[in-house]
């Protein structure tokens, strides 16, 4: 798609500048905010180029993005968030701190409670919450809309590696050399088997801790190996593969059970009905995957809401 800025852009960058930044999010009812961080429009190359070290043929070919401006959060959602929305006891105090939309924090399905202790012991307050479907962190975004008033979901998988990759075209936001890799993320190699706090490591060069490693995160789209052969030849403008059946879709990030490889900015993971094989309810669970212990997520704000906001919580 061409797109032509002239005085246009000039105005309304002006106009979305006093009011595009980092901010805190308030939640009624706690003492916690959410730190969000403006990431700016732009265009990036997406995907790994043939010469990248150990690339895997669903990373290509490389094609180019245009991205509009939005908020991303600036770490993994924690237990110490994802628990209230799973107790949800503090519904009563909703207060909107904003005035995009107008959600009944009542008509919000909750994640059920889970039958076993879903951090598998490895630690709870400003943990990263774990093993949810996608289903459950998108019902998640919606609570959070509920009871803020801003408009809150899942990223695309195309708005997660722009935020990854930070203007950087290298196989890791820092850059190549794996060497570097245990300043900035928990993986096979240092996480001593298990998740970490969040924010523990250097951020990457837009302020985002744990892109790569810790926990792998949900994205909105349908995994397909060749979705990228779509866009050559042009720039997509703001792609997004919508679901159309449960399994897969893309996970991204890598996790602190990853080899250094799965974390690296293009990498991508299809999400698998094994990671609910010990599952033992019949049917399986729509909220938890029990086998996923490296799964988890982070929200994005989008700077325009759009008219179909809903469709993004109902995939």
């Amino acid at each position: 798609m061409v797109r032509y800025f002239c005085l246009f852009f000039f105005f309304f960058g002006f106009s979305q500048e006093s009011t595009f930044k980092d901010y805190n999010q308030k939640i009624a009812g706690i003492d916690f905010n959410l730190e969000m961080v403006a990431i700016p429009s732009g265009t990036f190359k997406m995907g790994s180029p043939n010469f990248e070290k150990n690339r895997l043929a669903d990373e290509g070919p490389v094609h180019e993005v245009y991205i509009d401006s939005f908020w991303i959060g600036k770490f993994e959602i924690t237990w110490d968030l994802y628990q209230l929305f799973m107790q949800r006891e503090i519904d009563s105090k909703k207060i909107k701190y904003g005035d995009e939309i107008n959600v009944d924090v009542d008509a919000v399905t909750s994640a059920t409670t889970p039958y076993v202790d879903m951090t598998f012991g490895m630690g709870s307050n400003e943990y990263p919450a774990i093993s949810m479907t996608q289903l459950a962190a998108s019902k998640f975004c919606e609570w959070l809309s509920a009871m803020t008033g801003n408009y809150y979901r899942l990223p695309t998988e195309a708005e997660w590696e722009y935020a990854c990759r930070a203007g950087s075209e290298s196989a890791y936001g820092f850059g190549n050399d794996v060497n570097e890799l245990a300043d900035y993320a928990w993986y096979d190699y240092n996480s001593g088997g298990k998740y970490q706090k969040v924010g523990s490591k250097k951020p990457n060069n837009w302020g985002l801790h744990d892109m790569h490693g810790n926990v792998a995160e949900w994205t909105l789209d349908q995994y397909s190996p060749r979705s990228y052969y779509s866009y050559v030849n042009q720039i997509a403008d703001n792609p997004y593969n919508k679901a159309q059946k449960l399994y897969p879709r893309v996970v991204r990030g890598g996790s602190w059970m990853s080899s250094d490889y799965r974390l690296r900015s293009s990498s991508r993971t299809p999400s698998n009905k094994n990671w609910k094989k010990q599952d033992p309810q019949i049917p399986k669970s729509r909220w938890w995957h029990t086998d996923a212990q490296f799964l988890g997520f982070r929200i994005v704000r989008p700077y325009k809401v759009p008219e179909n906001y809903k469709d993004f919580w109902i995939q």
